[in-house]
């Protein structure tokens, strides 16, 4: 019997501790699977595509059967052209399983055959968001123990160029 390949899909601006708590969760399921960064042109993302992907190769290097990818269609179409059938998302909170629940029923609207799985995270990342993290290190806090060393270096490099006016 062949493994069902499963995409995780996200903008990964920064890629946090939690989404890589959601992999390592999803990996116990599904043995391949695509780590697929959304470009999303209606966000204005700190980190370019190029440097998601690096940050997200980086986090799972180690980790079987994971690949990283960037996509730029709707997330359907990427998963049927990838040979997958599965999504998975990871939920938070409350908000986060109504935005994910009308992403999940418009996505099998389109594409009946592609199934969500949501999954959560360990209570030490649930209140944990990208958003957050960004915020922090711009104010100048600490991520320590929320993101990888490598997002914690490339953050600190991307605001102090903004402080200094040079991004």
């Amino acid at each position: 019997m062949s493994s069902i390949l499963a995409v995780c899909p996200g903008t990964f601006d920064p890629f946090t501790n939690g989404h890589l708590d959601i992999l390592e969760r999803a990996s116990k399921v599904f043995p391949q699977m695509i780590v697929a960064v959304a470009a999303k042109p209606d966000k204005v993302p700190l980190f370019t595509v190029e440097e998601r992907l690096e940050i997200i190769r980086d986090a799972v290097r180690g980790m079987e059967g994971i690949r990283v990818d960037a996509f730029h269609a709707l997330l359907v179409d990427y998963v049927k052209a990838q040979g997958a059938s599965v999504v998975i998302r990871g939920l938070r909170a409350i908000s986060d399983f109504e935005y994910e629940f009308q992403m999940a029923l418009m996505n099998r609207r389109i594409a009946e055959d592609i199934e969500a799985v949501f999954l959560m995270p360990h209570e030490a990342y649930t209140y944990l968001s990208s958003r957050l993290v960004k915020e922090v290190a711009l104010l100048g806090g600490t991520v320590k123990g929320l993101v990888s060393p490598l997002v914690e270096r490339m953050l600190r490099e991307k605001y102090d160029q903004y402080k200094s006016g040079r991004l």
